[in-house]
This record gives structure tokens, sequence and C-alpha cells, in this order.
């Protein structure tokens, strides 16, 4: 009983931590595209020294594992770029929510990649979300800075929908935090260029609250919900992820001020609900 409560206790810190990293999007003054870089440089780094530590040998099979870790890394170069930026035109609420829309591309990405069935359940489940997308939709015109926010959380949540379906190919040949060091090392590779296209100017703190963002708020909360998997059910991990959302919003009601319309909870409450519902569903499935 202590270690699952222990477990527990670990998902539901992790969970906190994810939900909190939109909040650096305003605290670190500098392009998303950096911060985005700084998160992963500094993960990976942690990562690395993790297995260091630990004597964990880093050997992929084969070199075509390589490759695909390495497209399975762009893809999360996009994918944090894509939410930082839309935190820094809309909202925190707008990048969480419509980040949190990803079954809605895996439902049809999934079938195709695998070869399976599409469901009903799920197709109506995708529908949800996407209404509630709408909902939260201001107007739909470029110049409207929500509108912008809410185009960039969803290629956040379309790039993060694509990164699972490769993880869930290769979680069965490695471990997690394997598979994540390679995508964050690559990432790091690919938005290193940033540095040379932005020049930015770093201060004390803008390099301190990325080290806290890399180390803390990604690597060891990545380490911590893997960890917590070991004793508790998939179902209720995926209860506890999708607290995520209600996590972020809350934080930065609390610190940024940012109170959501009634629009972004109306959405909200759809695509939460189709969310929990879908990772209900497919805990249930695997059990």
């Amino acid at each position: 009983m202590q270690d699952k409560t222990r477990s527990l206790i670990e998902i539901h810190i992790a969970v906190v931590l994810f939900g909190l990293s939109g909040l650096f999007a305003r605290y670190v003054g500098l392009p998303a595209v950096i911060i985005a870089l700084g998160r992963v440089f500094f993960a990976s780094t942690a990562m690395y020294a993790l297995f260091r530590y630990r004597g964990k040998s880093i050997r992929l099979d084969q070199g075509r594992d390589m490759a695909v870790l390495a497209a399975a890394g762009i893809l999360l170069a996009v994918h944090w770029t894509a939410f930082f930026l839309s935190v820094q035109v809309s909202t925190v609420a707008i990048a969480v929510l419509t980040f949190s829309t990803f079954p809605l591309f895996i439902t049809f990405l999934e079938p195709f990649i695998f070869a399976e069935r599409i469901r009903i359940a799920d197709v109506i489940c995708a529908c949800v979300m996407f209404t509630g997308v709408i909902i939260i939709v201001p107007e739909f015109h470029l110049s409207n800075s929500m509108t912008k926010g809410i185009i960039w959380g969803m290629t956040c949540s379309l790039t993060y929908a694509a990164l699972s379906l490769t993880n869930r190919k290769y979680v069965k040949k490695y471990s997690g935090r394997l598979i994540a060091f390679y995508e964050q090392g690559t990432a790091t590779l690919v938005l290193l260029p940033a540095l040379f296209l932005y020049k930015p100017s770093f201060t004390v703190t803008d390099i301190s609250l990325l080290v806290l963002l890399g180390v803390l708020f990604t690597a060891g909360a990545h380490s911590m919900f893997i960890n917590g998997m070991k004793h508790v059910r998939a179902q209720t991990a995926g209860m506890v992820s999708s607290l995520e959302s209600v996590y972020g919003i809350a934080a930065a009601a609390i610190f940024l001020g940012e109170i959501p319309s009634f629009n972004e909870l109306a959405g909200g409450i759809l695509i939460l609900a189709a969310a929990l519902y879908s990772t209900l569903k497919a805990s249930k499935a695997a059990g």
C-alpha cells in the first residue's frame, strides 16, 4: 500500500509540474523557440547524467531505431516550440486546452499507421473535442491573437499525437527514459541553429529558469511519472494526467491573472471530458 501511495504521489507531482511548464513562456523573456531549446537541452543533459550515474547503457539495437527516434525528436522540437508560441500569443488556458485535443488526431492517425479499424466511439469523441475547439475560437481571423494561439496549440497537439504513436511502437523495445533522451537530444540539435538566428541575450534569471524548466519540470517530472507507473494502474495514471490542463489553467489564473472566459471554460470542459473518456476507454481495453 505504501508503494502504491508513493507512486500515486509521484504521478500527481509530475502532472502538476507538466501543467506549470506553460508559465515559463511568460516568465522567460525570450522567443518561444529559444525557450524550447533550453528545455530540451537541459532535460537531455540531465537525463544523460542520470544514465551515467546509474551505469545504464544508452545504446540502441539498430541504426534504424536511431533514425526513427531522431524523426520523433524533430516532432518534439516543433511540439514544444508551438506550445510556447501558443502561450505567448494567447493564454496558458488556450495552449493547454488545445494541446489536450491530441486524442482527436490519434483517432484518425492510429488506424492508418497501425492498420486498425476506426471505432465509432472514438470518432464521436473526436467530434466532441472539435466542437470544444470551435467554442473556444473567438473569431476565425488570423489577426486575432487567440485564433493564432489556437492554431499553434493545435499544431502542438498534432505533433504530440504523431510523437505518441511513435513512442507506442518503441516503448515495447526501449525504456521510456531512453526514448525521451534520444528525442530530446535530437530536438536540441534541431533547435540549436535558433541561437545563431535570434542571437538572444540571456540574463542570469533566464538561464536559471531554463535550467529549472529542463531539469525539474521536464526530466524530473518525466522520471517521476515513469516511476509512478510501477505501482499504479494505467487507467489511474491517465485520469491524473487529464488534470494537467486544470493545473495549468489554475496556475495561470493565480500567478498571471489569466482568468478563462466563459467560452474557454465551456469548450475546455468538452475537450477535457472527451479526453478523459478516451483515456479511460483505452485503459480498459489495455487491461
